[in-house]
Formats: structure tokens, C-alpha cells, sequence
């Protein structure tokens, strides 16, 4: 038994429709959608959305909670939305918008400028800070981890983008 996929998922102030196995969310924050696999069953009522497996086949075990967690995501999203940080460590490393597009300074011979994709919004706070935010949960990951990528953090002297204040195992240098 999946101890996730058995607890419902409530859903005060969002409007949930399921039409076969699509899955539409409708909140304050945005629309989303999303298609359960054929190996769940989901259903809406009482306020509540339930994911149920079809068989007791591994594969539908394995879904089971997976399909929870993302239509629990999903509800999350749409009512209160998700946030990630990303901190510039570095002499000389800054961030700025430039229109819609994030400007980055990474100590590289040219600025890097990234667009982000519909649905997700950025903003500079500070100089070394980056906040992202959207209703998919997936995709502001990803847009984190995409930006991280410019220039992940070193072990050495721990420059780089962190996202959410991530730890850094530092190394110790070289020894004379």
C-alpha cells in the first residue's frame, strides 16, 4: 500500500474537474492540466480529490503515488504558487532584468541572458538574487537548475549559483 497515494487531497478554494482521466486545476494563481495513467483511477468528491490503482500490479502501485504527489503539486501551485531563490556567489557575479529576459555577469567573457519560458516570472531582489516563481512546480525547478548550469557552485572557493541556499561540501586546497 502506498502510504501517500491513500491520503486525499483537499482542495478549499480550487476547482477541480476530472474527465476521464484528465485532471483539469483551476485556482487563484492559474490553470493546470494534467492526464493520469491508465493504471489509476482518480476521482473528485466531497472537496476531496482521491487516486485509487486500478489493479495491483507494481507499475500501478508505482503510480499510484506518484499521480498523488504531482495532482497534490498541482492543487498547491494554483492556490498559493512556488518560489525557488538563487544566490550569485562570486567577486563581480550579478544578476539584472532586461525586459522580461534575466541578465547574468558570471565572470565569463560575455553576459549570459536567459528568457524564461510562459507561465514563470523572475525577479532580481538584490544584485545576488534571483527569485523564481510559477504555478508548475516541474518547471520552476527547472528553470532553476537551467540557470544553475550557467555556473554551478565550486568546492573550492564555493563560487557559483546556489539554489535555496544549497550546502557545499568544501575541499580543502593544495598543501605545501
Amino acid at each position: 500500500m502506498s502510504r501517500v497515494g491513500k491520503k486525499p487531497i483537499p482542495t478549499p478554494g480550487v476547482t477541480v474537474t476530472v474527465n476521464g482521466q484528465d485532471v483539469k486545476v483551476k485556482g487563484a494563481k492559474g490553470e493546470l492540466s494534467f492526464r493520469a495513467p491508465d493504471e489509476v483511477a482518480v476521482a473528485h468528491a466531497g472537496g476531496e480529490l482521491i487516486v485509487t490503482p486500478r489493479n495491483d500490479t507494481a507499475r500501478a502501485r508505482a503510480l499510484w503515488g506518484t499521480t498523488r504527489a504531482i495532482l497534490a503539486n498541482q492543487v498547491k501551485g494554483v492556490s498559493e504558487g512556488f518560489e525557488k531563490t538563487l544566490e550569485l556567489v562570486g567577486v563581480g557575479y550579478r544578476a539584472a532584468m532586461q525586459g522580461k529576459n534575466l541578465q547574468l555577469q558570471l565572470g565569463l567573457s560575455h553576459d549570459v541572458v536567459f528568457e524564461p519560458p510562459a507561465g514563470i516570472s523572475i525577479a532580481c531582489t538584490k544584485q545576488t538574487e534571483v527569485k523564481i516563481s510559477g504555478v508548475d512546480a516541474q518547471m520552476v525547478g527547472q528553470v532553476a537548475a537551467e540557470i544553475r548550469s550557467f555556473r554551478p557552485p565550486e568546492p573550492y572557493k564555493g563560487k557559483g549559483i546556489r539554489v535555496n541556499a544549497e550546502f557545499i561540501r568544501r575541499k580543502e586546497g593544495k598543501k605545501k
